[in-house]
């Protein structure tokens, strides 16, 4: 539309020009003319007005038709080239112009692709001695996404405004599923911890650094959904004294503070519990020490009353115990195990180690242990050692068995018995085996760590010793599988010092915003008439870059039939949509998704339209700005039709691949990757900020469309 009225604008100059012209040449001729030159001029042309009007009009017409073809030989090539010109510089090195217009045009055009393949060919030479120069770089950054993954706590690196530059995957599933929002680059720690907590380290954090010239921590706990979470801030330091940002660790200490807690209170109960019983027993032991010559009915009163304080101590020290061993908190650093497996290790390290030959006998029922089993079996070779020497052993069987709630490992062996006050001794021994010396310091300091009992016996008359190790049980525990990247996510590294996000969007550069890039699949083209959306799919774009890990996407039980060419066209079926959430709970989650961020979508009209009209059954309003690809591809390319701006046209012109077509989350994410190859383009014409953006999208023809 613009071209013609351009074309029609520079046609009418030409005809009033060539009037002018015609006019200024017949004026002067005219004037030359007597009167009756004139009279006999007029009578000829008398009643024949036609014919010179048709013959005036045949040369203008011939004139139109000379600048038409100028024009599409010339000037809309030159406008084509210089567009296609700019794809090539700025977006797709690949992408080549299209021959044709005059003879001229075209020698143009094949110069201009010779120039764009040797400008590719150097650009990619370029960029392989850069990324050859900067593999040692991204070496060092793979080491520490590595590292950082494998921490146990949870790593935040943030800039003072709280903007998430980097997490790991422990982060990530702390908050998990929290009301109040996620981690994801960009986004505000604000929004998961309190604000205070944080200023307030980090207030502690600059003292220490103006008042002792040296990088502090500060700490805090603090309770979040539920959860008491133990943290710690440092610094991220430039120049000295300066804080460019800081690194939050964070732990989950809830279990381990209830594991306290409980284990102080089971100490209470066996205190008050043990008294009593212990009261009874020294008043019945004095009674009988004061009055020797008691007779026997009466002491054997007494005894009983000892005999039965002394089976409840016990019961209640047993029961403590056990109850001891579920604590978690007392397994903080022990390792799930099978029994079986222990016994297989000690059979070899006895048979490879002190060259003993060692029976197995296994228990009928599975038992699991918790356990540090590299200490625990080296302090038992280092055990059965000492029995070789003591006792002459040479033969072991090791006899595993249930006791309640407990697994009894017995060792066994005939010959010599072991004498009780020597056992004693090596329980206080330290641990030593083979000069590395165990974190536990003496055997009985490991049993203790492992709420395990050890003692010998011998059995009369067959000549058979055991020496019985009795450690709790437990129950196999598999953790949830981390579904999170292994990697964490970069930002970039020198985003310490950009400035943070406000609502003020509109002065900000394109290339500064955060985005979410969202899409729709519905049951049909109407809003308006009642169709309904049936699936949200949505991706950021941070600093530049369209974050593959931090998407959103949900399919949406629209509670009315879909029309067969819908399901055709994007595959969802009302059996696959069948159970899934409504419209009003997942909206919610969409827009905490999209907070503090620019919407962008691909003829954003239509999609908006449909959460407009759920405002009111949702409350959910979203208010931030919104741009659109459709009218943004219309700004850099007036010249294309509206076909070349549908999303596939587009992305083929620049380069983007399309996977996932007429999915939601599959046409946001081409629509990212299209958005990001537009902003250079848009920069091109003096589009820089984001309220060029909306201004000039306003003011194009595809701007009317409504739904």
């Amino acid at each position: 539309m613009r071209t013609g009225l351009a074309f029609a604008l520079r046609l009418a100059a030409l005809y009033g020009l060539f009037g002018c012209v015609f006019g200024l040449i017949g004026l002067p001729f005219w004037l030359d003319l007597s009167e009756a030159q004139r009279a006999s001029l007029l009578a000829l042309l008398d009643g024949r007005g036609a014919l010179l009007a048709l013959l005036g009009l045949l040369p203008l017409v011939l004139l139109g038709m000379l600048l038409r073809l100028w024009q599409s030989a010339y000037p809309a090539v030159a406008k084509r080239l210089e567009e296609q010109v700019g794809i090539i510089h700025r977006v797709n090195p690949q992408h080549r112009v299209a021959i044709g217009g005059a003879k001229a045009m075209r020698r143009l055009g094949h110069a201009l692709n010779d120039f764009a393949a040797a400008y590719d060919a150097q650009r990619q030479d370029i960029e392989g001695r850069i990324a050859h120069a900067n593999a040692r770089l991204e070496q060092e950054k793979n080491h520490l996404a590595a590292l950082m993954s494998e921490f146990a706590q949870s790593v935040l690196v943030c800039n003072l405004e709280g903007r998430i530059l980097l997490y790991n995957p422990q982060a990530s599933q702390l908050f998990e599923g929290r009301e109040s929002g996620a981690v994801g680059l960009g986004r505000s720690l604000f929004a998961v911890l309190d604000q205070r907590l944080i200023v307030h380290g980090l207030d502690k954090l600059r003292q220490g650094l103006e008042q002792e010239g040296r990088s502090t921590a500060a700490h805090f706990v603090t309770r979040c959904a539920g959860q008491l979470l133990r943290g710690r801030i440092a610094p991220v330091l430039g120049r000295p004294g300066e804080m460019l940002g800081f690194v939050l660790i964070l732990e989950d200490v809830t279990q381990s503070i209830e594991s306290a807690s409980r284990r102080e209170h089971l100490l209470r109960e066996l205190t008050e519990g043990s008294r009593a019983a212990l009261a009874n027993i020294r008043a019945a032991a004095e009674t009988l020490e004061r009055y020797p010559a008691m007779d026997a009915a009466h002491r054997q009163r007494f005894g009983e009353v000892i005999r039965d304080e002394a089976e409840r101590l016990s019961v209640n020290l047993e029961q403590g115990l056990a109850r001891h061993g579920e604590l978690p908190g007392n397994q903080w650093s022990l390792e799930e195990m099978s029994a079986s497996d222990l016994v297989c290790a000690l059979q070899h390290n006895f048979s490879a180690t002190l060259g003993l030959r060692v029976r197995c006998q296994d228990s009928d029922e599975p038992l699991w242990l918790s356990l540090d089993s590299y200490a625990l079996v080296q302090a038992l070779t280092q055990v059965m050692d000492a029995l070789v020497v003591a006792c002459g052993v040479s033969e072991v069987a090791l006899e595993l068995s249930s006791v309640g709630r407990f697994a009894r490992l017995a060792l066994c062996w005939g010959g010599q018995s072991l004498d009780p006050g020597l056992l004693h001794r090596w329980e206080d021994q330290p641990l030593d085996p083979g000069g590395a010396q165990l974190a536990s310091g003496t055997l009985k300091e490991l049993l203790e760590r492992h709420g395990g009992e050890l003692w010998s016996q011998a059995e009369r008359g067959s000549g058979r010793n055991r020496l019985c190790l009795l450690l709790p049980t437990t129950a196999p525990h598999s953790p949830a599988p981390v579904t999170l990247p292994g990697r964490p996510v970069y930002y970039d590294f020198d985003l310490f010092g950009r400035p943070g996000q406000s609502s003020a969007f509109d002065e900000r550069p394109l290339s500064e915003l955060t985005y979410t890039v969202f899409d729709t699949e519905t049951t049909g083209l109407a809003p308006s008439a009642g169709d309904e959306i049936i699936s949200i799919g949505a991706a950021r774009i941070v600093n530049g870059r369209l974050l593959a890990h931090e998407c959103f996407e949900q399919l949406i039980d629209p509670h009315r039939p879909i029309p067969r060419e819908s399901q055709a066209i994007h595959g969802l079926t009302p059996q696959k949509l069948a159970g899934q959430p409504n419209i009003a709970q997942v909206l919610p989650l969409f827009q905490s998704f999209a907070a503090d961020t620019v919407l962008v979508a691909h003829n954003a009209a239509f999609d908006m339209r449909f959460l407009q009209l759920k405002e009111q059954q949702t409350s959910v309003r979203f208010t931030q700005p919104v741009l659109d690809t459709l009218l943004l591809s219309a700004l850099v390319h007036p010249g294309h039709g509206a076909d070349e701006h549908r999303l596939e046209r587009i992305a083929e012109r620049l380069g983007v691949q399309v996977v996932g077509r007429h999915t939601a989350l599959g046409d946001a994410m081409v629509t990212g990757e299209v958005f990001l190859k537009l902003i250079p383009l848009l920069a091109e014409r003096g589009i820089h900020t984001l309220e060029q953006a909306r201004e000039a999208s306003r003011k194009t023809r595809y701007a009317k469309l409504e739904y």
